[in-house]
């Protein structure tokens, strides 16, 4: 009896613990979006209660119309939307046949090719920034004018430029890394006695079996390029090809009404979380199979 109490605590402890804690996640979010839908007086009218977090009589549609009328959202989240893809399709295919060939595959060097990798993981993107920016300054792009083939020195104002150098990402070569050590290498051997070589080990043999992985490494990387803020100010001036997270910077000097600010942040949130719910269940089981063990 007193072994079956102790159960019923610890899982009623775990169980308020994990609720604390996401409600500290939660309400943020909650806050934010309720936030959108009221006027600034009743933000601040209500932002010392719980009130800030309940709808109120004044709620309307008024903040994101003015979103859509101040700013050019439809176009950035276009753009966002192309790069994240781009970033996720390109860095899921680069990054697992990294990781397939120092997992999977025997040759010299590879060693020392997985601690440069782990070595990368810590190293912060604001180190290597001016470095890639003056790289990306000097390198050609094929274009077409009036009929005309040229080449242009300088991947500025472009989709490209904010794609092509986050497709290698070192950490999600250390979790495909990680996933494809624990495969059986039974498999690899059976497929090899049927004459397989390592393209068709890799992409029918490893990669139908990777789904949690590569759900993480989706989420990953669509959050990493959802997100970019530094390198599009450094390398977009105009808006043609401008993401969402330098637009509010824009959206910023075009109003002051905080009511409005919490409606571009809320549209520009949903993508995020739409993304995390569509892959929960495969990144909860690879964080559970396999997590980030050294």
């Amino acid at each position: 009896m007193n072994l079956k109490l102790s159960k019923t605590l610890r899982a009623t402890a775990l169980l308020v613990a994990m609720g604390a804690i996401g409600i500290v996640f939660v309400a943020p979010l909650l806050f934010m979006v309720v936030s959108s839908f009221k006027n600034d007086n009743a933000i601040f009218a209500d932002l010392n209660s719980w009130s800030a977090y309940l709808p109120s009589a004044t709620w309307s549609m008024r903040n994101y119309q003015a979103v859509f009328e101040k700013s050019d959202l439809p176009s950035f989240l276009l753009n966002s939307t192309l790069i994240a893809a781009l970033i996720v399709v390109g860095g899921i295919i680069i990054n697992s046949m990294l990781a397939f060939s120092i997992a999977r595959m025997r040759w010299r060097g590879r060693q020392v090719v997985l601690a440069l990798v782990v070595a990368m993981v810590i190293v912060p993107f604001e180190v290597i920034a001016i470095p890639l920016l003056s790289l990306v300054a000097k390198l050609p792009w094929p274009a077409i004018e009036h009929g005309q083939f040229v080449m242009h020195t300088g991947w500025f104002n472009s989709l490209h430029v904010q794609v092509i150098p986050f497709l290698a990402n070192a950490f999600c070569v250390f979790l495909f890394y990680q996933f494809f050590r624990d495969i059986p290498p039974e498999l690899d051997e059976a497929a090899k006695m049927d004459g397989a070589g390592p393209w068709t080990v890799y992409a029918r043999i490893i990669m139908p079996n990777s789904g949690p992985v590569i759900a993480t490494a989706a989420i990953v990387l669509f959050i990493s390029a959802w997100n970019q803020y530094l390198w599009p100010i450094m390398v977009i001036q105009g808006e043609a090809f401008r993401p969402v997270q330098p637009g509010i910077q824009q959206f910023f000097g075009r109003t002051n009404s905080w009511g409005q600010i919490m409606a571009y942040a809320s549209v520009i949130t949903l993508p995020v979380l739409a993304v995390f719910l569509a892959f929960q269940r495969q990144f909860v089981a690879s964080v559970a199979g396999t997590g980030v063990k050294g």
